[in-house]
């Protein structure tokens, strides 16, 4: 059994994919019978980032992490977010002379555009450099490793993908709900650059549902009042929102692979998405949905075309164990 350090800036309070992948992950290799440690921002001075307030940016002496880096003495270290807590593992390893790996969770580049205009170029170099040390680069599709070999990311590249938790995310009966159908529904955080202005504003049958919450939820109420907001659902709460709607919309075009598209095909509800990175790597055939950049067009082929049963299989594929094990297998000892 191995002695396995983590390193992430994403951690609860926080919901996001990259959290419940960690979270995950961690849980099944302590189960599997590994010594794991997470370093994450619980315990160190926080400042949270203006435009993005739900994630904090750690602010401590580097001696402090250089300290638990030390004493866990680690048989692998992994460094799963470019933040401060990531940096200063990262120039521990360095100084040791440690290998480690990192992996690629984020569009950082494309967030900070649009939400704070830093240019893309200077973030992308800084990511570059972040992962040109690391002895392996975990990302989760194909077509973002061909992205990222394109802009000039120099690491060797591994596959780590998602997974759902499947006694959650499954079929279950159609219940009643007091909305018109069909129910389209959106789980995720409640922010422009996850691009739900794109979804609320189609001019389609049926009802909006979105779960999820973030600082645009409030002008978006305002703004689209036929739209139902139900806040943040965890668990079997979650579950039967996917299973009683009938289409789930995926309008990002930033994310590198989107949980919650998985877990909407566990729940045996077809996708409709725009055709990148993510998406196009799982709904692959008419039946799990439709791509579009036209997202109008997704919403009708996809409710045309979807088949749950295909749906439910083809999620039923993706399981936490299976990318526990890959997460294992591309991890390199220290030495």
């Amino acid at each position: 059994m191995a002695r396995i350090l983590i390193t992430t800036d994403a951690w609860h309070p926080q919901v996001s994919g990259v959290v419940r992948t960690l979270e995950t992950t961690v849980q099944l290799l302590r189960a599997w019978g590994h010594t794991v440690d997470v370093i994450e921002p619980t315990g160190f001075p926080q400042v949270p980032v203006p435009f993005y307030p739900e994630i904090p940016l750690c602010v401590m002496r580097p001696g402090r992490i250089y300290e638990r880096v030390w004493q866990f003495r680690p048989d692998h270290v992994h460094i799963s977010t470019e933040g401060p807590l990531g940096f200063w593992v990262r120039r521990f390893c360095r100084r040791m002379g440690w290998r480690f790996t990192t992996s690629y969770h984020t569009r950082f580049p494309e967030y900070l555009k649009k939400l704070a205009y830093v240019p893309e170029a200077g973030t992308y170099a800084f990511l570059q450099w972040f992962h040109s040390r690391s002895s392996c680069m975990m990302v989760a599709t194909p077509s973002l490793e061909k992205e990222l070999l394109q802009r000039g990311f120099t690491p060797p590249v591994r596959r780590w993908s998602r997974g759902v938790n499947l006694s959650i995310f499954r079929p279950r009966p159609k219940v009643a709900m007091p909305y018109p159908r069909p129910i389209l529904l959106y789980v995720g955080r409640v922010s422009h650059e996850k691009g739900i202005d794109d979804f609320l504003k189609l001019k389609t049958p049926g009802t909006k549902l979105i779960v999820g919450d973030g600082p645009a939820r409030a002008a978006l109420e305002r703004q689209y009042p036929d739209a139902v907001f139900l806040g943040y659902r965890q668990g079997e709460a979650l579950g039967e929102v996917y299973a009683a709607a009938d289409l789930f919309v995926f309008p990002s075009r930033t994310d590198t692979f989107g949980i919650v598209v998985i877990e909407a095909l566990a729940s045996g509800l077809p996708v409709a998405a725009y055709p990148v990175t993510g998406p196009m790597d799982i709904i692959t055939r008419a039946e799990l949905g439709a791509l579009d950049n036209d997202l109008a067009a997704a919403v009708e082929r996809a409710l045309r075309s979807g088949n749950p049963q295909a749906c439910a299989h083809e999620g039923a594929r993706y399981t936490w164990e299976n990318c526990t094990k890959q997460f294992l297998e591309n991890l390199v000892p220290i030495r």
